[in-house]
């Protein structure tokens, strides 16, 4: 072996070596987690298969429809009498079901009375294999701290817990506090449970902890108490990295939580509306053929009672989908019980040495192989591999961390080029931009490729124009900290700028919490329109997600109003030979801006004008909201509210009535329009807002009438 050859393959181990224990060093004080996390998340999301879940599974799910048919059909508001719940009982034990296990807290006594708690109470003594999953455990919240006495011992039995505990790195399954279900509830129950989930820091749930305890008694989670509540006297065993229940060896990690193999999107195991079950029971109660036609659907089967409608508060994020009902990941956590099937965590000494492995390998092969063309198999190589371990090790039941390896071999390979370009004696120069932390990618890859574009001056283009503005921010501001407020704003502006950039749009500026941004500049987008509504869409129900998180800490909802218009504008660099802004001017980008108010005077967010409606393909719906003159221009501009094809087919019906009833008011037959948008009002913000001013309108119209809303302020 010659001595160059030894030196590059001291160099080659030496630099795997130092990409290698970099990465460790990030992965061991959780410099990864966040990137750990998404790349795990895609995994479940690709190697998901529906197909195989288990068919021993039913959910019954509270749903939007239950809640309508409540208030239409029966007059009853939310909460529900639990007389309803009493109903959903009995038809499940009357359909043969194995076990029914709900996700309800059921905590407060029932507003109807007594009677209506004791019927409940009636109907669960009654199942004789119910699981209630309406405990909650907390460190600092709960009614007691003590088991009560009028309630039966959990049936919950895990030998070696006590000293598994003693050596667990941490207490988490332990908790000092807790809130359980009324007294007909907790004493008629067969298996008391925990509804208690928890996620990962990222606010993601992919693991659970199957039980809690409670001063001396083991809570079951509630996926597991269907089980127990199936199979009574089943014996548990727990120990270091497993946890046994019956015959089924479920792998568990130092805190006591299992990695969950979700199947797939929300809906993969049968669902049932709550509403039906209970109109069931009634019709076979009056003698009447049941709703629910299948008399075997619940033969035998796991059934699960949980929310899914939005106002329940009951939907979590999962690896598979950002809205997924809470019960569904307790039936999750059955399924992977009886496919024993849960993912168990690789040992962290296996993950070192696989890491050192791969980052020594690369390190070698970039340092004899140094041309670009290798450099590119390389890298190949080097994000290609990890993958197919990662995944393959997925298939297998095993979580092997990706990000890890992902980021020892990035740091390998470029560790590897630098030391061959410094040895060699070549240098790499990088443009650097002075623009970057305003400009967007786009424009700096530009001024990259045309640097005399650094000078003043603009062109004309027809623009694509963003303004958002939330609602009542000056208020909210007020009432927050320095700290908070700037906090909650980079959260906001983050997340709407991370979607505005991915669909190729240019952010022009901030101002305070208003967003002003466009397409087609610098680079040309000749779908322009489309990538901006479809921004605008995307915005909103990206903060749809975090309002719930954003309400619970400030204790205010964020909404969002936008404006969007296309023209001609002016755009290009702005400002003073020393200092100056890439951006927009003209009547095009004033209209936007304007249009961004007008959403005010119909109650809606999201807001286009006719120029931009016409640049929208088929794969857009956007629904005529009427003409208006905006203060500044004397030519009214017709406006709409862009929608997703989903939401317009949902509301079908109202946008349907919506368009007559504009077609009325267009032809001044005001009363005809007014009785129109009354039927829907209370549906429909615009339908509102239209029946106040038709209401609002003289006798007689003037003889120009054309429909046309006159603005009078921005």
């Amino acid at each position: 072996m010659s001595a160059e050859t030894r030196k590059k393959l001291r160099q080659g181990l030496c630099v795997g070596l130092a990409g290698a224990l970099l990465a460790l060093f990030l992965w061991f004080f959780k410099g990864l987690d966040t990137w750990e996390y998404k790349t795990w998340d895609w995994r479940v999301q690709l190697l998901a298969r529906p197909g195989i879940a288990t068919d021993n599974i039913r959910i019954i799910l509270l749903d939007q429809d239950s809640l309508d048919w409540a208030k239409e059909v029966n007059s009853l508001s939310w909460p529900w009498p639990r007389e309803l719940y009493a109903a959903l009982i009995q038809y499940c034990k009357r359909s043969g079901a194995k076990a029914l296990a709900f996700d309800v807290l059921l905590t407060e006594p029932s507003a109807y009375g007594v009677a209506d708690d004791e019927a409940l109470g009636a109907a669960i003594a009654d199942f004789n294999a119910f699981a209630a999953g309406s405990v909650f455990l907390g460190e600092h919240t709960g009614s007691r701290n003590h088991w009560p006495k009028d309630v039966t011992a959990s049936n919950l039995i895990v030998q070696g817990v006590e000293e598994w505990l003693a050596t667990a790195p941490d207490q988490k399954m332990v908790l000092p506090r807790a809130t359980l279900p009324i007294a007909e509830v907790s004493q008629n129950v067969d298996v008391l449970c925990d509804v208690q989930l928890s996620p990962d820091k990222d606010g993601i749930y992919r693991r659970a902890e199957l039980f809690h305890r409670f001063d001396g008694h083991n809570l079951p989670i509630v996926g597991l108490g269907a089980f127990l509540a199936a199979h009574r006297d089943t014996d548990a065993q727990i120990a270091p990295g497993h946890l046994r229940i019956a015959d089924h060896w479920i792998p568990i990690d130092s805190s006591g939580r299992s990695i969950l193999r979700f199947r797939g999107p929300s809906g993969t195991h049968r669902m049932i509306s709550a509403a039906s079950v209970i109109q069931s029971e009634i019709r076979i109660l009056q003698g009447e053929a049941p709703t629910i036609k299948d008399l075997s659907l619940f033969k035998d089967k796991y059934v699960f009672f949980g929310f899914s409608a939005p106002g329940l508060l009951d939907l979590r994020p999962t690896p598979v989908s950002g809205i997924y009902p809470g019960v569904e990941i307790h039936a999750t956590i059955l399924d992977n019980l009886l496919a024993n099937d849960f993912i168990a965590s690789v040992p962290s000494g296996i993950t070192i040495c696989l890491i050192l492995a791969l980052a020594m390998g690369f390190g070698l092969f970039i340092t004899f192989f140094n041309s670009f063309f290798k450099s590119i198999i390389a890298i190949v190589f080097a994000l290609g591999l990890p993958t197919i371990l990662a995944l393959i090790a997925y298939e297998v039941g095993y979580w092997l961390p990706l990000a890890v390896q992902l980021t020892a071999a990035v740091l390998t390979l470029i560790s590897g080029l630098i030391v061959n370009y410094a040895t060699e004696g070549r240098q790499k120069r990088f443009i650097k931009n002075a623009f970057k932390q305003y400009l967007s990618p786009a424009v700096i890859d530009q001024l990259i490729q045309h640097p005399e574009r650094l000078k003043l001056g603009g062109e004309r283009r027809v623009l694509s124009i963003f303004f958002s503005d939330l609602q009542g921010f000056t208020t909210i501001s007020e009432g927050l900290s320095p700290e908070d407020l700037t906090a909650l704003l980079n959260e906001y502006l983050t997340a709407m700028t991370d979607i505005i950039h991915e669909e190729g749009g240019t952010v022009d500026k901030y101002e305070g919490d208003a967003i002003i941004a466009f397409w087609n500049a610098p680079l040309g987008l000749p779908d322009h329109g489309c990538r901006a509504v479809t921004a605008a869409l995307r915005c909103q129900a990206r903060l749809a997600e975090l309002r719930p998180a954003i309400k619970a800490r400030i204790g205010k909802e964020l909404l969002m109003r936008i404006g969007l218009n296309t023209g001609a504008a002016v755009v290009g660099n702005m400002g003073s030979y020393t200092r100056f802004d890439y951006t927009m001017l003209g009547d095009s980008v004033n209209l936007a801006a304007r249009l961004e108010g007008v959403n005010k005077e119909f109650g809606t967010y999201t807001m286009i004008s006719e120029t931009t409606r016409k640049e929208l393909t088929e794969g857009f719906v956007a629904r005529e909201l009427g003409r208006v003159a905006v203060v500044g221009r004397k030519v009214p501009v017709t406006i709409y509210e862009p929608m997703w094809p989903a939401d317009a087919k949902a509301r079908e019906s109202i946008l349907t009535r919506f368009a007559a009833g504009l077609k009325y008011y267009y032809a001044g037959d005001i009363p005809s329009a007014a009785e129109v948008f009354a039927a829907i009002a209370n549906q429909d913000a615009p339908a509102s807002h239209y029946l106040t001013k038709c209401r609002s309108l003289p006798e007689s119209l003037p003889a120009d009438w054309q429909g046309i809303w006159i603005m009078t302020s921005k």
